[in-house]
This record gives C-alpha cells, sequence and structure tokens, in this order.
C-alpha cells in the first residue's frame, strides 16, 4: 500500500459513507463508535462487511467510517461500496474479485418525488363521477 491512509466514497439511497481505509488489525468504526453497536442487524453488518471477506483482508486493513442521510439498510449499502472501492485503490489487483461479486455496481434507485394534486409520487386522490 502505497498511500497511509485511503478515502472513498460510497452512495446508496440517501445515505452517502465517506471511508478511510488504513493498515491495521480489522478494526472498523462507524461515526466514532464500534461497528457492532452502530449497525445492530447481523444480515446488515454481514452485507456492509462482504468485500473485506470476499477480498480476504478483513485482519489488514482499519477502517474509520463517517455515514449520514437514509436509514440503516441504505447506509449498510453505502458502506459496502465505499469499502470496496477503497479496497480497489488499495490494492488495483483485488477489482476482478469485487467486480465479479458485484460490490463496484452503485444502485442508482432512488425515492420518486411527490408531484401536485397526488398524494405520493404516483397514487393519485379517489376519483368521483357524482
Amino acid at each position: 500500500m502505497t498511500k497511509t491512509t485511503i478515502q472513498s466514497t460510497g452512495r446508496r439511497k440517501q445515505a452517502i459513507a465517506r471511508v478511510r481505509l488504513s493498515a491495521g488489525e480489522g478494526n472498523i468504526t462507524v461515526n466514532n463508535r464500534p461497528f457492532a453497536s452502530y449497525i445492530t442487524s447481523l444480515a446488515q453488518q454481514t452485507m456492509a462487511t462482504e468485500p473485506l471477506r470476499v477480498a480476504q483482508v478483513a485482519s489488514e486493513y482499519d477502517l474509520s467510517i463517517t455515514v449520514d442521510g437514509g436509514g440503516m439498510a441504505g447506509q449498510a449499502g453505502a458502506i459496502r461500496l465505499g469499502i470496496a472501492r477503497a479496497l480497489i485503490e488499495a490494492d488495483p489487483e483485488l477489482r476482478g474479485i469485487l467486480k465479479k461479486a458485484g460490490f463496484l455496481t452503485r444502485d442508482a434507485r432512488e425515492k420518486e418525488s411527490k408531484k401536485y394534486g397526488l398524494k405520493k409520487a404516483r397514487k393519485a386522490p379517489q376519483f368521483s363521477k357524482r
């Protein structure tokens, strides 16, 4: 690794995660809290740290993550993309492995905005002829 600290960004829905990757023992902090206490769902913890397991580098790097916006699922997805991008910057040879696993694809689905005259983005008020 040439740089001491690598920074990358991941986004999902309304969530934005800023990931700082540095050499270490595998400690992960999210918003200055331990990873397990911030993301309590085991499924979301597994999803967020999947790039580390697939690349088999979970104990080689320390991660300091700042995440804001969205809900827990969106934040976990943003963290996953940010970690994958940081790993590629640290070791370009991991790109093929992470790309094949689908961790470098940005999920661009966003909530559609509400239109005036409607109740939600597409739901219209009940229509009565008479």
